[in-house]
């Protein structure tokens, strides 16, 4: 068996020149940036359950399950025929950046930005936030975590700014050009204002509790996506944050405060927060 191996090993490398060597180099250049692109979106998730589906595939063939194999063979055929529609957005990032020069620098400083606890961006957030439901001031702030949220940033005006609680002020003001819409935060900037959610289908979740469109824009996000979304109501004033598609109020700034914090900081390291161990509040969902 090992003659074997290593009459195989010397075939290879005895035919491997520097072209093969080129070729391989490219191609791994090519997939390293590639699975930088969708790391942190939702296309790295489509990917995984289609790994899945090879491996199923491949155990299929191997264990004799004729029946299994066919149609999972015809399944990954629709599937990959609907792949460039399911990335799309990643695609049309990708050749945007290589249009307009951009270099590889740049798209990894985007997409690849590590995020660290800014007590400052807390602060900025929860002060505008309080001033916004004094002044009963509509608002939609919504802070990306491992799904991306870049179809939706690509819907609004970028803006790359550091958080501050004036420009947020600024943004949702009734006479901004940028007031209607929601602002994503990423990596403690505020990426993109004036940016268009997908309405919740659950009207019931917000049908007689008071909740407007705002909601259930922060709703529909939260069931799609693991994002954690600020509201706060242009009609009572009230402060809701919408995660997994619940809706929660809450009545402490100090508890949000905290959220945020543990949020931010939990990061890094994967962990799942829950709101409830957070808030001392009731629950609206």
């Amino acid at each position: 068996m090992a003659d074997i191996i290593n009459s195989l090993i010397k075939s290879f490398f005895g035919s491997f020149g520097l072209l093969d060597l080129l070729d391989v180099i490219v191609v791994a250049v090519f997939l390293y940036y590639f699975f930088i692109l969708i790391r942190g979106t939702r296309a790295i998730q489509i990917l995984k359950g289609v790994g899945t589906l090879l491996v199923v595939m491949f155990l299929s063939r191997t264990f004799g399950l004729h029946t299994v194999y066919w149609l999972l063979q015809f399944l990954l055929y629709g599937i990959a025929v609907a792949l460039p529609i399911v990335f799309q957005p990643e695609l049309r990032r990708a050749l945007g950046y290589i249009g307009r020069g951009e270099g590889v620098r740049s798209l990894i400083a985007e997409i690849s930005g590590t995020s660290k606890a800014s007590s400052h961006a807390v602060d900025s957030i929860l002060w505008a936030v309080d001033q916004m439901s004094q002044t009963k001031m509509g608002a939609l702030i919504v802070i990306e975590r491992n799904t991306g949220l870049e179809e939706y940033i690509e819907t609004g005006t970028y803006l790359d700014s550091d958080i501050s609680a004036k420009l947020l002020l600024s943004i949702f003001h009734a006479n901004s050009p940028l007031h209607d819409g929601a602002v994503i935060l990423r990596n403690f900037k505020i990426f993109s204002a004036s940016c268009y959610l997908p309405l919740s289908e659950n009207v019931s979740k917000t049908k007689g509790k008071g909740y407007g469109s705002r909601h259930r824009a922060a709703l529909g996000l939260s069931e799609q996506t693991d994002a954690v979304i600020i509201v706060v109501s242009e009609e009572n004033g009230n402060i809701s944050v919408a995660r997994n598609g619940k809706l929660t109020r809450y009545t402490s700034s100090e508890s949000l405060k905290k959220f945020l914090i543990s949020l931010w900081n939990n990061e890094k390291k994967g962990a799942n927060i829950a709101i409830s161990d957070v808030f001392k509040k009731k629950s609206d969902s």
